[in-house]
């Protein structure tokens, strides 16, 4: 099976809506990522937007792929990083390389942003991403924290 990838613009919502189905799938899911979607004109704008990255992995026309960044400019150099902050792939498409490629297009587009790095971060117990993101890039032991607003 032959797969591709591309990055979204502002006018793919309808892409983008199929996006947030296969991460609804993949995290078991689908109140966060169906229930109570954007309307078109907020998904236009964020697509439209210079600090959001959606990447789709097609078979044919199918998205099967969905991987959304996010570019921070940082302030202490002129430089930014980009934060890859959801990427799954339909079980069935799994493991033949959709989720690499779909990376590999977000260094193409950190590359045309002059970005210094890609990073991600992965759950404890997660083992495919956690192989995924070994084999791509080099691991650091960090805390993570959510403070409530």
């Amino acid at each position: 099976m032959e797969y591709s990838v591309r990055t979204l613009h502002s006018d793919d919502v309808d892409l983008l809506r199929e996006m947030l189905g296969v991460f609804a799938r993949a995290f078991d899911d689908l109140d966060r990522y169906c229930a109570n979607q954007p309307n078109a004109e907020y998904l236009k704008s964020l697509l439209a937007s210079d600090t959001f990255i959606a990447v789709a992995g097609f078979s044919g026309r199918r998205v099967v792929g969905a991987l959304a960044a996010y570019e921070l400019r940082k302030f202490e150099q002129a430089v930014s990083e980009i934060y890859l902050y959801d990427l799954a792939v339909e079980e069935s498409h799994r493991r033949k390389g959709v989720a690499t490629a779909m990376i590999e297009k977000l260094k193409q587009v950190a590359v045309g942003r002059s970005a210094s790095v890609i990073y991600v971060q992965a759950d404890y117990g997660d083992e495919p991403a956690i192989a995924l993101y070994t084999k791509l890039g080099s691991r650091e032991e960090v805390m993570h924290f959510d403070i409530e607003v």
